[in-house]
């Protein structure tokens, strides 16, 4: 669902991204796991368009992120790590806009926002304005709003920072759910080894480099240490 291949980017003479290679299976939940300061926000920004790379290729569902931008965008749905709804419009209006920018139908994008936020549990905040809601329900707006246009692959950048216990899990499982419903693919940006340890393919980026791939497992044998959490500890230390 998604390539990367020999992507570079720098700000000024520090090298954020160096050279980076990965690959995101359809139909699967990756983590990539980093530490403040990987890489990993940047990536995202690139991954996105916000940013064009220096050097390297980004195929999402087989189009070019250089060539063929609209038709590669059109696939993603993205949580940036700062909450990015309009905290003066209502929950209905802010989801109603993305549909429109996604050009759903309004009929159409009616049906999706009522489903989504059934959902999500968001049904009776709809009329209420996004700046009422506590943190983890503008999570949840902000999630039913990536999937409105059904995309294939969902990023997630840091999607849980401030959010407690019960509303990172649920932000999790509703991704999860994604996955083998619809199989949809998820790559989710976080330096909580927690969050990593139930995902289907594990990415260890550190200065701008991917220092191992695979299952949980596989990555803790291949970093070397008793537990993922060690073993990510002393690679990135």
């Amino acid at each position: 669902m998604l390539t990367v291949r020999g992507l570079t980017h720098r700000y000024g003479e520090r090298v954020a991204l160096d050279a980076l290679s990965l690959s995101v299976p359809r139909g699967s939940f990756t983590v990539l796991l980093g530490p403040n300061g990987a890489g990993k926000s940047t990536l995202f920004q690139l991954l996105t368009g916000l940013f064009a790379a220096e050097a390297g290729e980004i195929e999402v569902a087989g189009f070019s992120m250089r060539r063929q931008a609209r038709r590669s965008l059109a696939h993603i749905g993205v949580v940036f790590q700062q909450q990015s709804l309009d905290l003066d419009l209502s929950v209905a209006r802010n989801l109603q806009f993305h549909a429109d920018l996604q050009g759903l139908q309004r009929a159409h994008a009616a049906e999706r926002i009522a489903s989504e936020t059934r959902r999500f549990g968001l049904a009776g905040e709809l009329a209420r304005p996004v700046r009422e809601l506590s943190g983890g329900t503008r999570r949840k707006v902000e999630l039913a709003r990536a999937l409105l246009h059904r995309p294939g692959l969902l990023l997630m950048d840091e999607a849980t920072a401030g959010l407690d216990p019960k509303s990172r899990r649920d932000l999790i499982e509703g991704l999860q759910q994604e996955v083998r419903l619809r199989g949809a693919s998820v790559l989710w940006a976080t330096h909580l080894v927690s969050e990593a340890e139930a995902a289907d393919q594990v990415l260890v980026l550190h200065r701008g480099k991917l220092l191992a791939r695979g299952t949980p497992g596989e990555v803790n044998a291949a970093l070397g240490g008793p537990t993922l959490e060690q073993a990510f500890l002393h690679a990135t230390r």
